[in-house]
């Protein structure tokens, strides 16, 4: 158990750490560059593409200031956005040609620094400090690098009302979609609560919190609906959307049902994606007007699953 001398020791180490380091970043990044500005260059560089959210979750930047850094790379032509080919709302950042070269120079120089930081200091001392420093990020990379534990199981009390929140939210953050939305999730699961019949709704866990959610609903004897299909966007990227999708189908393999179809609307770009992996067609579209006040063009697709050949 730590004491509260451990605690001013790590203290006292963080002060001069910042310090000593501090002083190096500002030599190194000079004018040209503010320390995160430089974080930021270099994630890009490393991800080759990723959003503008990823990298400021990443490095726990604040929206605002993650886009004025951005907007000031776009206008000094280091960066560029291109259209996802998966979600078409989404933009990649690529760094330019002379956002390489801008990266390759802030490398160049830091490591110039940092060997004249430690050309003094002897072979069994600069041993020594890097065992340290690799100890110190083996420490606290075990302590948060450790896997979430990630789960699916069927629905039990208390589920369904929070699947119909988890929708009715995201849908109006990020669609602006309203509560005639909300009521017809409600009333289709109020109506699956009352007649179960080779029917279920899974729920996706991390660390024992909901993520997300599918449910497959009986039809007829030989076709299922595949509905509720959510991931909380805290929890993309995690492989949730396949285990949700994997275990949909698979339940209707077991209950020997033909065909499969659902409904989903053309702005969700990363499910359409998903039902187009799973084998899923585009056989209908019809507008809507009721959920959001503009046209929509909801879709339905259809998936045929294969049937057993019976040897004679």
């Amino acid at each position: 158990m730590s004491t509260i001398k451990d605690v001013e020791k790590i203290r006292k180490f963080n002060r001069y750490y910042a310090n000593t380091l501090g002083k190096l970043d500002q030599e190194i990044y000079n004018d040209s560059f503010q320390l995160t500005e430089a974080r930021v260059l270099n994630e890009i560089h490393s991800r080759s593409e990723c959003t503008s959210t990823e990298v400021g979750e990443t490095l726990g930047i604040d929206r605002g200031y993650m886009s004025r850094i951005i907007q000031r790379f776009e206008e000094e032509k280091i960066v560029v956005k291109k259209q996802s080919s998966v979600d078409k709302r989404q933009y990649l950042l690529c760094l330019t040609a002379y956002g390489e070269k801008i990266h390759k120079d802030l490398v160049e120089n830091s490591n110039q620094k940092v060997g004249e930081m430690i050309q003094d200091i002897s072979n069994a001392d600069l041993s020594k400090l890097l065992t340290s420093m690799e100890t110190i990020e083996d420490i606290f990379s075990k302590e948060h690098s450790s896997q979430p534990e990630v789960s699916i199981r069927s629905f039990k009390p208390g589920d369904v009302g929070y699947v119909a929140h988890l929708h009715g939210q995201l849908y109006d953050e990020k669609y602006k979609f309203g509560q005639m939305f909300e009521y017809y999730v409600m009333k289709g699961l109020t109506e699956f609560m009352i007649n179960l019949e080779r029917g279920d709704l899974w729920i996706a866990e991390v660390d024992g919190k909901i993520a997300g959610s599918i449910a497959i609903t009986k039809s007829s004897d030989t076709v299922a609906q595949l509905r509720w299909f959510v991931l909380d966007e805290k929890y993309q990227g995690m492989g949730l959307g396949n285990k949700l999708m994997e275990t949909a189908m698979n339940f209707c393999k077991e209950k020997g049902y033909q065909h499969i179809f659902l409904w989903t609307v053309s702005i969700l770009g990363a499910a359409r994606h998903l039902y187009k992996k799973y084998g899923f067609k585009l056989t209908e579209e019809k507008p809507n007007e009721e959920w959001t006040g503009s046209p929509l063009i909801e879709e339905r697709w259809d998936h045929l699953l294969p049937t057993e050949q019976k040897s004679l």
